[in-house]
């Protein structure tokens, strides 16, 4: 596995058991832990932690803009995986920087972790939330 992608589905572990703990939990331990657990010998950490406090710090416009481009799920009827995933693309799609991670990839690496951790619709859930997002960007 890619250390990018490994990097991503670390980020997204982490923020599913924070997010499962109802957010109560210390988010640095859990990281910690699932860096220690799902990627030993990953060199370069910096990505996993560039996504955690880019989305903890924007949450609540990431919240909020989830919510206007699913405007049928509230984002509490979101599945745990599903939500931190979008988060995830959301956080790269907007806040990452464009030579790095450009649009396409941010989107193709979410599809991605939902095809990987996701359930059954969970790709073509989040190519159309985050198409939705990437159209208004471009506009």
């Amino acid at each position: 596995m890619a250390s990018r992608h490994l990097s991503r589905s670390i980020a997204m572990q982490s923020l599913y058991e924070w997010d499962f703990g109802k957010k109560e939990k210390d988010l640095e331990e859990i990281v910690e832990k699932n860096i220690k657990e799902f990627g030993p010998g990953l060199e370069n950490k910096s990505l996993i932690w560039q996504i955690i406090t880019g989305i903890v710090k924007n949450i609540n416009n990431i919240d909020k803009i989830i919510e206007k481009a699913a405007p049928e799920w509230p984002i509490d009827q979101i599945t745990i995986v599903d939500r931190n995933i979008l988060r995830i693309g959301l956080y790269e799609l907007l806040y990452a920087d464009k030579k790095e991670v450009p649009p396409k990839v941010a989107i193709n690496e979410a599809i991605e972790l939902a095809k990987s951790f996701g359930g059954e619709s969970s790709g073509k859930f989040i190519n159309g939330v985050l198409g939705t997002v990437y159209k208004e960007i471009e506009k």
